[in-house]
């Protein structure tokens, strides 16, 4: 693992929220550290009602972690557009990241510890 990333268990309960519907909760988060930003908690997506995220196109790189695919939340009124993040095949170094997602926190998001 790159030395300025830390994974942890995130303690608690966590929820992510979009358009007034509760997309996600878990007790099973993972909290990411990358050097000097901000944590960013990684939900389950066995935990997540993945019938509101639709896969886009857009994609990006981090030399540390690998591409990520991006997803849209589907809400009644609105399309929040690539609001959501995933690893499909992180590097080795964060594979614990597989299988999650990571939400911006935009003000049309959500995510908090309950």
């Amino acid at each position: 693992m790159a030395d300025h990333i830390t994974i942890r268990k995130a303690d608690g309960t966590w929820s992510v929220r979009a358009g007034g519907a509760v997309l996600g909760e878990t007790t099973e988060a993972l909290e990411l550290v990358e050097g000097d930003y901000p944590a960013v908690i990684y939900f389950p997506r066995d935990d997540i009602a993945m019938a509101f995220l639709d896969q886009t196109e857009k994609t990006s790189h981090c030399p540390h972690k690998g591409d990520a695919t991006y997803f849209s939340v589907v809400t009644k009124s609105t399309t929040l557009a690539d609001v959501a993040w995933s690893y499909e095949n992180p590097k080795d170094g964060v594979a614990r990241i597989k299988d999650h997602l990571a939400f911006y926190t935009n003000g049309d998001v959500t995510v908090e510890e309950i």
